[in-house]
């Protein structure tokens, strides 16, 4: 299996090659030459089987030899054990067809930790075999940054620095940066938004120099490693529902697009998608985009759904890729134009978006609104996030089962939450002295040059 850029001119690369490196060198995004499919009666021969053993299965054939399959094997065993659920997503059910998948069991209780506790014992299996040491650099929109933490937290061979907008988290994401106590985490709160963070991520990465000098690797969901694998759950979940004897639907609240494009990828492997629904925030690009088929920035407004607050949404580049006939030049071009502002997609690629996704948005009061009614329906207490896709899946309704991603627990909100319902949510009981437990952060300016001497001076590279 081997990996190409978005846009064309970077060296194609294996799996292991390209999940150290993150960021092609051309300012593309890696992708598989070809996705793998599933034939019906493998699909459904998932029921019944662990979650890990489905992992497995999925994975396997985009990941080559530079893993054996007892690596592998070891790798998807060891990422999920500390979930505090056996079946490690479950779905519950909301209303009529419409059904929670629940992926906020793991260490970090968001669904960043089913690919970052898997891409941790990766990065450790490879970086052994290399005898390397590696710098990662990411940014968050508030869930991230603590994923990757709790990934890589103490190893030897890894030095961890996570950029997040200063002031733009809830109180429960930062702290799950800034109170870790190993010396190889950083938490660098930006002044600025998640696309600045975002920006001098990408900045860092297509400065070479700096790059190759401090060996800088990248766990965003610009690494197709993480992408891939947030896409068994939908694998697991459509099981559990009947697939694949009937299709089923995704709502997916994004900001973004990686966890929605790993649901493309599982309908591109075979798994019967009916449709996938993409949710948005008041920060709604992606919704004007299949709208309108135009694709403008527009100012970042603060929400009581943070992670989703994003106007750059780097995974779109890859749906683009295949939009657009997996024209490298051409995605280029787009990506240049978006520098500017934004650029218009052409009819017969945003043809190509509107058969494969549907889209909803959801406002501030509405999202309110929807937790509030989760609870008194159900008695189930939901997060922002998701009620952003409740709300917008419940505009997609219909014959086939719908699935919204339950993307994070409330209790990682606990102020919009309660506003909103009236309900505390506690954090589990391992983590209820986090409020207690002593920051460490550093506030950074939104500049390159000093956010690089800061990473060299603490790296010594």
């Amino acid at each position: 299996m081997k990996y190409i850029s978005t846009r064309g001119q970077a060296p194609v690369l294996s799996f292991e090659e390209a999940m150290l490196t993150g960021l092609a060198r051309d300012g593309g995004l890696y992708l598989p030459e070809t996705v793998p499919t599933l034939t019906p009666d493998e699909i459904a021969g998932f029921a019944g089987q662990s979650y890990e053993q489905v992992a497995y299965r999925v994975m396997r054939p985009f990941i080559g030899p530079e893993f054996t399959d007892r690596e592998l094997e070891a790798c998807i065993r060891h990422a999920y054990a500390g979930f505090d659920h056996t079946a490690r997503a479950p779905l519950a059910q909301l209303a009529p067809n419409h059904f929670l998948l629940e992926l906020f069991h793991g260490p970090t209780l968001a669904f960043k930790d089913f690919a970052m506790q898997l891409i941790g014992h990766l990065f450790q299996t490879a970086l052994e075999k290399r005898r390397q040491k590696i710098t990662i650099v990411g940014a968050t929109s508030g869930d991230t940054g603590s994923a990757a933490i709790e990934a890589f937290r103490g190893l030897d061979n890894v030095d961890v620095f996570i950029l997040f907008p200063h002031g733009r988290v809830s109180e429960v994401q930062r702290r799950q940066m800034t109170t870790p106590v190993e010396g190889n985490v950083h938490a660098l709160a930006l002044d600025g938004d998640f696309d600045d963070c975002q920006a001098r991520l990408k900045d860092m990465f297509n400065h070479f120099e700096f790059r190759d000098a401090v060996g800088l690797a990248g766990v965003n969901s610009i690494n197709w490693a993480r992408v891939l694998a947030q896409v068994v759950y939908y694998f697991t979940a459509a099981v559990s529902l009947g697939a694949p004897h009937r299709p089923v639907r995704f709502t997916v609240p994004t900001g973004n697009f990686g966890d929605v494009f790993a649901g493309y990828i599982a309908r591109e492997m075979g798994l019967p998608i009916d449709r996938l629904v993409i949710a948005t925030n008041q920060n709604d690009i992606l919704h004007r985009t299949l709208e309108t088929g135009a694709y403008t920035k527009a100012g970042v407004t603060p929400t009581i759904s943070p992670s989703m607050d994003i106007q750059v949404s780097s995974n779109f580049e890859r749906v683009l890729f295949d939009a657009y006939g997996r024209e490298g030049a051409v995605v280029a071009k787009q990506m240049e134009d978006l520098a500017a502002g934004g650029f218009t997609i052409s009819q017969g690629a945003i043809e190509f978006l509107r058969g494969v996704f549907a889209s909803g948005r959801a406002s501030e009061d509405e999202t309110r609104a929807t937790i509030k009614a989760v609870w008194d329906t159900t008695g189930e207490v939901i997060c922002p996030h998701t009620a952003v896709g409740v709300k917008v899946a419940q505009d997609h309704l219909g014959t086939v089962p719908m699935i919204t991603l339950a993307t994070a627990h409330p209790a990682k909100f606990p102020t919009a939450v309660h506003d909103a319902c009236g309900e505390d949510a506690a954090l589990p009981g391992r983590m209820s002295d986090l409020f207690d437990r002593e920051e460490r952060v550093t506030r950074v300016p939104n500049d390159l040059v000093a956010l690089e001497t800061l990473i060299h001076n603490r790296t010594g590279r």
